[in-house]
């Protein structure tokens, strides 16, 4: 048996950060593809030759941008995970793309509008605001991508209900890529998702919380809700989904978000505050005060 090899610590310094508009976990979405469109910034630190280091990148429709998962509690690995789409059973996080890793690195393909600098102008954008950046390479179709490969456990759930077909879920009816006549191998991974997402609707009551919250006190649940329901309302504790009575309830932050589902339909039905009434009554809190306004204004 030969020795054992011994290997020096590994040391990582940043080259930068990335500026986005998701404050945390719960508004950042879980995949590039489901952040569509959102634009951010990959900010790299002066002083290192950085300008250099990105001469040529331009030219590049997408790069892949390797970044820390710095919001991970230090020292904390999961060996096992509950992926959204696992359907309630835990996986081997080296089968998931799961941020409770041994070492927290996270990788996301981008789309580079533009290199001013040392800023990088990008969409798409999927990262905490303040993540820390790695490393930077270009993004090689005909290299980097291999849609035919097997997926593993990775494949179509069971449905809460008969589903309606592949063809009607309009993320596969909209070639999102640059060129109309893209084989398939080309398309934008979610016309390549073999499950189809669950489709979001608010009823009225909801829907007027929602802007109330919005217009009166700049607080955003749409997105991250419509993200979060979209992607599977089944319960799951990671998303804070449990069932409340005949419907189900999904906690965001602060706020519960009352919703039923029949099939591929989820209805957001109302808001909720997640305070109890004495904390609503008494604190001074200047979150607790915003929710005690909200129940003032839509009692019951």
């Amino acid at each position: 048996m030969p020795p054992p090899i011994q290997l020096p610590p590994v040391q990582l310094t940043p080259i930068g950060i990335a500026r986005t508009p998701h404050p945390d976990r719960v508004s950042a979405p879980r995949q590039p593809y489901a952040a569509q469109g959102t634009p951010g910034t990959i900010e790299l630190f002066p002083g290192n030759h950085y300008e250099h280091a990105l001469c040529d990148l331009e030219g590049w429709e997408r790069i892949w941008v390797v970044f820390l998962f710095h919001l991970n509690p230090p020292g904390v690995f999961r060996p096992k995970v509950l992926p959204p789409r696992s359907a309630g059973q835990r996986r081997g996080v080296f089968a998931t793309r799961s941020p409770h890793r041994p070492n927290p690195i996270g990788l996301s393909v981008l789309r580079l509008q533009a290199v001013d600098g040392l800023v990088l102008h990008v969409l798409d954008l999927d990262l905490v605001d303040g993540t820390p950046v790695l490393d930077i390479k270009p993004y090689v179709p005909w290299a980097d991508a291999f849609p035919s490969s097997r997926t593993g456990w990775l494949a179509p759930l069971a449905p809460l209900a008969p589903t309606a077909a592949l063809a009607d879920d309009p993320r596969n009816a909209t070639d999102l890529t640059s060129s109309s006549a893209a084989p398939p191998s080309l398309l934008h991974p979610a016309s390549l998702d073999p499950e189809p997402g669950f489709h979001v609707t608010w009823a009225p009551l909801a829907a007027e919380q929602a802007a109330w919250l919005q217009r009166e006190h700049g607080v955003g649940l749409v997105t991250p809700v419509d993200r979060a329901l979209s992607l599977g309302p089944q319960p799951h504790p990671y998303r804070r989904i449990k069932r409340d009575g005949d419907a189900f309830r999904l906690a965001v932050k602060d706020w519960r978000i009352r919703f039923r589902v029949e099939g591929r339909q989820v209805t957001v039905e109302r808001l909720q505050s997640g305070y109890r009434p004495a904390q609503l009554a008494t604190s001074t809190e200047p979150a607790i005060v915003l929710q005690a306004a909200f129940v003032a204004h839509f009692p019951g």
